[in-house]
Formats: structure tokens, C-alpha cells, sequence
């Protein structure tokens, strides 16, 4: 499922895995989470928890990514609908962490936990795993290629610097290229202010 989101600079995302876990009348929780960017990466890390646990009954999770377009989903992997997959994910909501995949593992131990018990075994072992994780804000940035005349390089580079953006350049004969990070926001602005202080027609995105 997509929602589209107001345009924000940075996001709140977890540096490195973590785990953790959580039991209840004799059934055993095992979470893991993941930093990832998008599906595919996803995939991998379920297949490696599913090979790790071969004999779970259960591999439940949820995930946010793309936090300017956010994609997101929940899995009961055979859990009573909504009692899995929904309260993970709202772990991941409550924190506001983007790019993140969170999963559960159950081993079953013999007592039925009920709807109610699920649904709080489940919110507790997320929570539980992502106060584990270091979590940092990571900047939203877009990529401008900018190509001048030589003899603007200086001006540009002085105006890169006293606006602290990360740059990639290169000189090519007679004219001047860089790929410039810029703030999510500030597209328009700032390529507005390529044209007229740089004197170009128009910006390479």
C-alpha cells in the first residue's frame, strides 16, 4: 500500500539490525530489525530469518519504506487477521521510523495467548527490538547536475561551500560540471537560483 507524504527533509530510520525478544505463557517471541530501502531488500532478510527458524510457526512483520512515497505492509503469516502484522507496524508508526522492516518469530508453547495476548505479544516484542536498534535522521536530498563555463567554477564552488551541500565535480575542456545534494524541499529554489546567478537556460536533474 502507497501514501504519499507532505515533503520533509530528513527521517527518522535505525543505523544497524537489532534484536530482541519477548515471551508469554510459554510461547517465545524473536524480533529482528532491519534497515532497508526497498522490497527486494525486504525479501532477503525474510528468507534469512526463515532459514535461521526453520521450524517457527510463524514469521509475522511489517515495514515502511520510501518516506516521500511511502510504501508499506503487514503480514500475520497465519496469525488471526490483524493481530501480527498491524501492531508491528504500529511500532514502527508510534516511533516514526521510515526504511525499516521489523519481524517476529513464534515458537508456540503450548497455551493459546487469544486475540488480545497476540496482539500484545506482538506490539511488545517490536517495541522491544526497535528500542535496541540505534535510531538516527537521515536526510532527504535530491541531485542537481549543474554545467557551466569554466570560468564560473569558483563561483559556484564558494556558493556550494557557504551552503555546506555535498558535491561531486568534474572539469570537462572548457566547461565546469558538478552534481550537487540539496535538500528535498528546496528543488525549485534553489534550481530557480541556478538559472539566474549562473546564467544557465535550464538544470540537468
Amino acid at each position: 500500500m502507497q501514501l504519499v507524504l507532505k515533503k520533509k527533509d530528513t527521517y527518522l530510520s535505525i543505523e544497524q539490525p537489532s534484536k530482541g525478544e519477548f515471551k508469554d505463557k510459554g510461547s517465545k517471541f524473536i524480533g529482528y530489525a532491519f534497515p532497508v530501502s526497498n522490497e527486494e531488500e525486504v525479501k532477503i532478510r525474510l528468507l534469512e530469518i526463515r532459514k535461521l527458524h526453520p521450524i517457527a510457526g510463524h514469521v509475522c512483520y511489517a515495514f515502511r519504506i520510501n518516506p516521500l512515497n511511502e510504501y508499506f505492509r503487514a503480514n500475520d503469516d497465519g496469525e488471526p487477521y490483524n493481530t501480527a502484522g498491524k501492531p508491528i507496524l504500529g511500532q514502527l508508526r508510534s516511533m516514526e521510523l521510515q526504511n525499516v522492516l521489523v519481524a517476529v518469530v513464534r515458537y508456540f508453547g503450548g497455551t493459546l495467548l487469544g486475540v488480545s495476548g497476540l496482539i500484545q505479544a506482538y506490539k511488545e516484542t517490536a517495541a522491544i527490538t526497535l528500542i535496541e536498534a540505534k535510531i538516527v535522521e537521515k536526510k532527504i536530498t535530491f541531485t542537481f547536475h549543474l554545467q557551466v563555463d569554466y570560468s564560473l567554477m569558483g563561483e559556484v564552488m564558494k556558493w556550494i561551500k557557504e551552503n555546506k551541500h555535498t558535491y561531486y565535480s568534474a572539469v570537462m575542456s572548457d566547461t565546469f560540471s558538478v552534481k550537487i545534494d540539496v535538500p528535498y524541499s528546496k528543488q525549485k529554489e534553489i534550481n530557480d537560483l541556478f538559472i539566474e546567478r549562473f546564467w544557465v537556460k535550464s538544470v540537468d536533474l
